[in-house]
């Protein structure tokens, strides 16, 4: 009998196995949600325009009417659905003795470590759309230029409130 080696433990596009893998906390999964009606506020205006352009300038021509029209709406509703629930099981979090960890990203992965002790304030921040969803995010601004803010969307309205006043917490103590 022989032994194969062990496969490698983590499926690189697996976000949820990376994520488990990194031991990070994964944003609200709502979240998916508030990025959807961000995204079809985005796009269903150009889904519009595209199908007034097929509709007024397509007939002039005499092209195929209802192709752009079929295909920007194909494009709309196939982005609406698939990609917010892949960029939210991208996201990951951690926050730990000293310092918050943000991950997020997979093909160009963010990896992102903020000791408290560079933290100058925090931002619990709420979107409407975010607010119809209960959700908020997490703004913590570090001292330095060079990415001196970091985002964490996809929290909880009171998850965000607890990490912002442990943060604040941890700060008080450096320098009490």
């Amino acid at each position: 009998m022989t032994d194969t080696p062990a496969a490698h433990p983590t499926d690189p596009f697996d976000p949820d196995a990376l994520n488990a893998a990194e031991g990070l906390d994964p944003v609200d999964p709502a979240y998916a949600q508030v990025l959807r009606v961000a995204t079809a506020l985005n796009l269903v205006p150009l889904a519009i325009g595209a199908s007034l352009f097929d509709a007024l300038l397509i007939r002039q021509i005499e092209g195929p009417y209802g192709l752009i029209t079929a295909l920007a709406w194909l494009i709309a509703i196939v982005t609406i659905i698939t990609f917010p629930s892949r960029r939210v099981s991208r996201w990951g979090y951690r926050i730990g003795a000293g310092q918050l960890r943000v991950a997020r990203g997979w093909l160009f992965r963010t990896d992102t470590i903020v000791p408290f002790v560079r933290v100058q304030h925090i931002d619990v921040g709420q979107g409407p759309v975010e607010r119809w969803f209960g959700l908020s995010h997490l703004v913590v601004h570090t001292s330095g230029t060079h990415n001196s803010t970091v985002t964490l969307p996809g929290l909880h309205s009171d998850l965000a409130a607890a990490m912002r006043e442990t943060i604040r917490r941890h700060i008080q103590t450096d320098f009490a």
